[in-house]
């Protein structure tokens, strides 16, 4: 029976929901991109954008995707020829290392899996090995969306120290910007890239760059440049133009500056991290509650390393596209492909941005139908264990 009618949801780890707010200020008339009131926003934006990593570096905007924002900072900090390490934890450290790969530098995979995060060990040992210090950066996702993977970036910073290696550290948070807890100076990050679409609650199309002074000195301007990648003439920007390369991305300017009016409006990013981490624990308790032989499993093996903004589920024996496909078709929820291990058995549930109990207890109660439909197996009720999570979070202060 086909019960699909109303208004769908899409539980997908990204392009996230849009709140009411943001998809009103994408509908603003156009407004002279000369001067006025556009030109404060983007400057505000601008000086805004740093706490957002948490960091006192530059930040920049480029009108992309996050793919966008990778290409900007292996333009303005590798050169063609130098040596590049990428991190595996799941697809997206190693695609920005093919993306530098193009851009001429020499590319090296740390391998790892898709069940656990990248190992300090492995790549103090690596970098130990590298006596010349040839490896110019080190690429690794925050949060990888394919394995929902959330590595351990102070570990990795302590064990770039004590290689005593000066390669920068450089972390893709295109998943986790606004979902899991993320201390760019703390953590002795030299260079973050983020997105518009996931955390931040905005649609796709601004791509972001906060660059430390280490990454900032690691520009050469002496070798040739990417015009609308360049960061020379956007550090001290003598025309508003200079600050986009161009003309501005309007609608995505007023998005944003909706987006973070409403994690303002929620307490600052203390508060949204807690609410995603409550999010996150109903989803997790309620993927245990149905765990069982042949049936779902988590994917990341350690609770440490979950991330709060996307949860990567294996389904064992049961057909992940068909389950898929009964809670987008019958059901009116689409839940994100599996991209990970055997992608016919895996699934995953995105829980980022603007979202609430109803919202994910709607979702997980959506699951546990489709699954029931199936004759999947199923330990326990995994939307027992999910309201019973709830509930704790709504206990506390």
């Amino acid at each position: 029976m086909d019960l699909s009618q109303g208004t769908p949801m899409v539980a997908i780890p990204g392009p996230s929901i849009l709140p009411d707010a943001v998809r009103a200020a994408l509908g603003r008339a156009m407004p002279d991109i000369y001067g006025g009131g556009l030109v404060d926003l983007a400057f505000g934006l601008l000086d805004r954008l740093p706490d957002i990593a948490r960091t006192s570096g530059r930040a920049f905007i480029v009108a992309s995707n996050g793919h966008g924002a990778w290409q900007m900072a292996i333009a303005n900090t590798i050169a063609p020829g130098e040596s590049v390490l990428a991190l595996e934890s799941g697809r997206f450290a190693v695609f920005w290392g093919a993306a530098a790969e193009l851009a001429g530098a020499n590319v090296e995979i740390l391998p790892g899996d898709f069940q656990n995060p990248v190992d300090p060990a492995t790549l103090e040992a690596r970098l130990r090995a590298d006596t010349d210090k040839s490896i110019k950066a080190i690429l690794v996702s925050h949060v990888d969306t394919s394995s929902s993977v959330r590595n351990d970036l102070p570990a990795l910073r302590s064990a770039i120290d004590a290689a005593r290696h000066p390669a920068l550290l450089m972390v893709d948070c295109i998943a986790s910007l606004g979902c899991d807890r993320y201390e760019m100076d703390e953590w002795g990050v030299d260079l973050t890239v983020g997105a518009s679409q996931k955390g931040l609650m905005c649609p796709p199309g601004l791509g972001f760059v906060w660059a430390g002074e280490r990454a900032l000195a690691a520009m050469d301007p002496d070798r040739p440049r990417v015009s609308y990648l360049d960061w020379s003439k956007r550090l001290d920007p003598q025309m508003f133009y200079e600050i986009f390369a161009g003309t501005p991305p309007v609608a995505h300017l007023h998005a944003l500056e909706a987006a973070l009016g409403l994690i303002d409006e929620e307490g600052g990013l203390e508060a949204v991290w807690a609410r995603h981490q409550a999010h996150a624990d109903a989803v997790r308790a309620a993927v245990a509650a149905w765990a069982s032989p042949g049936g779902l499993s988590l994917n990341i093996t350690s609770p440490a390393h979950r991330s709060n903004a996307v949860t990567t589920v294996q389904t064992g024996d049961i057909d992940a596209n068909e389950l898929r496909r009964r809670c987008a078709e019958q059901a009116g929820l689409t839940l994100g492909i599996g991209m990970v291990i055997n992608p016919n058995h895996t699934f995953r549930v995105g829980h980022m941005g603007w979202h609430n109990p109803p919202m994910v207890l709607g979702t997980l109660a959506t699951i546990e139908a489709a699954l029931s439909s199936m004759g999947a197996p199923m330990a326990s009720s995994g939307i027992a264990a999910a309201a019973a999570s709830i509930g704790e979070a709504l206990n506390r202060e």
